[in-house]
């Protein structure tokens, strides 16, 4: 998913793809945060440019660093936290220059009348670290649980933050080696929040730097070569046809999916959330899972804390309590 920088490793937006670690409806106070800019050793902030905040070239304060966060906490759930003020300023002074606004105070006042800003308002503030077969044992399991199905019922996939799309296209280079052709009965819903990394997963190309983890047999057998485009490829338009991106925010009172699915893949997303957050996420997940379906989270998620929801199967999968499996 598309989220602020952590160790998210996805990601990133403080996720996360990270772990929340503060909680629900928690924040610095303002007077808090000047303190903090105001100690002497702390005057010159982790910033690019290392520059003291008065040269910054629009003025930021506190309170407007506190409105963003609360912005960006209550439309997509994500818990920003103090030490990201740098990062904050950097990305959206881009968005500042572009509206012509002089202050981050008359940006929040544009943001708060124009609605079409705030696509681009979380997109600047998210970021997205990923790469194909990240985790890879997740896709060794999902092979196994694919053979399980196998010639029973077509395959239902839901990526949640697929980013860039190396996720679900990893997803459906495995569906197409399990089932042995380029169109496995399998459905893959691919969903972020970021419409911008949704438009690059669909058009399917990648540099080939960004390959290095694919093994030579799936690069040839998958992927051509981008027409009019150095050192890349493009995706093979049979594993398009098994993907269906579409915008979704997990906070949403509505998800424009319908269960069941067969294993949903959440991770490095929950990390960009407090813990009661995910757990009304996972409580949303649960009946649109298979009783014998899976939920794959990131290496560095838990979902311990809702024990009375899912259960651990080892190695970050985790089923519904009434799961047959073990």
């Amino acid at each position: 998913m598309a989220f602020p920088t952590n160790s998210r490793d996805k990601s990133s937006l403080g996720t996360r793809s990270g772990s929340g670690s503060m909680t629900l409806g928690t924040s610095v106070t303002p007077g808090g945060l000047r303190a903090a800019v105001n100690d002497p050793l702390k005057k010159i902030l982790n910033h690019p440019s290392s520059a003291p905040l008065q040269e910054r070239e629009f003025a930021f304060t506190d309170a407007d660093f506190e409105r963003i966060r609360n912005l960006l906490y209550k439309n997509a759930g994500i818990v920003l936290s103090p030490s990201k003020q740098d990062m904050v300023y950097s990305r959206l002074a881009r968005r500042l220059r572009t509206c012509g606004d002089q202050t981050f105070s008359q940006y929040l006042r544009r943001l708060e009348q124009d609605r079409s800003e705030w696509e681009t308002f979380i997109n600047s503030l998210t970021t997205n670290l990923t790469s194909f077969f990240r985790e890879a044992h997740h896709f060794e399991i999902l092979a196994s649980q694919i053979k399980q199905i196998k010639e029973k019922r077509p395959i239902r996939i839901w990526c949640c933050a697929s980013s860039t799309g190396e996720e679900p296209y990893s997803l459906a280079i495995t569906a197409c080696d399990t089932f042995s052709s380029l169109t496995p009965p399998v459905e893959i819903v691919a969903s972020d929040i970021d419409t911008s990394v949704l438009a690059q997963a669909e058009k399917g190309i990648y540099r080939r730097d960004k390959l290095d983890r694919v093994q030579p047999t799936h690069l040839s057998r998958y992927f051509t070569s981008a027409s009019g485009v150095d050192d890349s490829y493009a995706v093979r338009a049979e594993l398009r046809r098994l993907i269906n991106f579409r915008r979704i925010n997990l906070l949403s009172p509505a998800w424009p999916v319908q269960g069941p699915f067969d294993a949903i893949f959440c991770r490095n997303v929950m990390i960009y959330f407090d813990k009661p957050t995910q757990y009304g996420v996972l409580k949303r997940f649960v009946p649109l899972l298979r009783q014998e379906g899976r939920i794959y989270a990131g290496h560095s998620e838990s979902f311990m804390h809702a024990a009375d929801l899912l259960r651990s199967i080892g190695r970050t999968v985790y089923v519904r309590l009434d799961s047959p499996l073990r």
